[in-house]
């Protein structure tokens, strides 16, 4: 399965944020990260639909809209209209968790599962064979430059270890703290998808930093 790297954009300057995507697209990546976050289900505000359309425009490269609200259901039309090619919910927002999987692609997006570090997979059990991917936050979710949480890497492991067996296709993403001295391993532990921020935003080179990322999971 082809690794896809993922940079997020929670890090760059909105203020110049065509500049900022093109230098991510000279680095290599598979595809634009966007954090939505409604300042309930997690601290921080960021942005809604409209944004993720400009962003579209901006960009061919798919965007993959994590959602980090509450009641997500009511804004899965907005946002898959509004350009997103991969949807994910939190486990932890969701009341009827099956039905918004089947919206989410009813919209033609991927559908995925988000888990916070402290939430078990083991609540996945019935609904693994319905996702297109998994999104294990490596940080507690809300804000940028967060340190790695060296457990994801055991969940990881086994999360693919259960996907093997009831729904090989789908992937593993993983969100948080993720950096070129780190990228291997967790590659390495069973994660196809690479959610990276901070390390690439915060270094000299961002084009640089990304192009040495994707070396390192090819």
């Amino acid at each position: 399965m082809k690794c896809i790297l993922a940079p997020s954009i929670l890090s760059a300057d909105f203020s110049k944020i065509s500049e900022e995507i093109k230098i991510l697209e000279k680095g290599g990546a598979d595809m634009i990260h966007l954090d939505v976050m409604d300042g309930h289900f997690v601290p921080n505000i960021t942005f809604g639909p409209k944004f993720v359309n400009d962003v579209n425009k901006i960009t061919e490269l798919p965007l993959d809209v994590h959602l980090m609200i509450k009641n997500p259901e009511l804004y899965i039309k907005a946002f898959a209209e509004s350009g997103a090619d991969w949807i994910s919910v939190h486990y932890e927002a969701c009341d009827h968790l099956n039905k918004i999987i089947v919206q989410i692609k009813e919209y033609g997006c991927s559908a995925g599962v988000a888990l916070n570090p402290a939430t078990s997979i083991n609540v996945l059990d019935e609904i693994l064979g319905y996702a297109d991917y998994v999104l294990l936050m490596s940080v507690n979710p809300g804000f940028g430059g967060q340190k790695f949480i060296p457990e994801s890497l055991d969940k990881a492991r086994r999360l693919r270890s259960l996907l093997d067996r009831v729904n090989p296709s789908a992937m593993i993403e993983m969100d948080g703290g993720i950096g070129p001295d780190n990228i291997n391993e967790i590659k390495n532990s069973g994660v196809d998808v690479f959610v990276t921020g901070n390390s690439v935003f915060s270094s000299p080179d961002p084009s640089a930093t990304l192009r040495r990322l994707k070396q390192a999971i090819s």
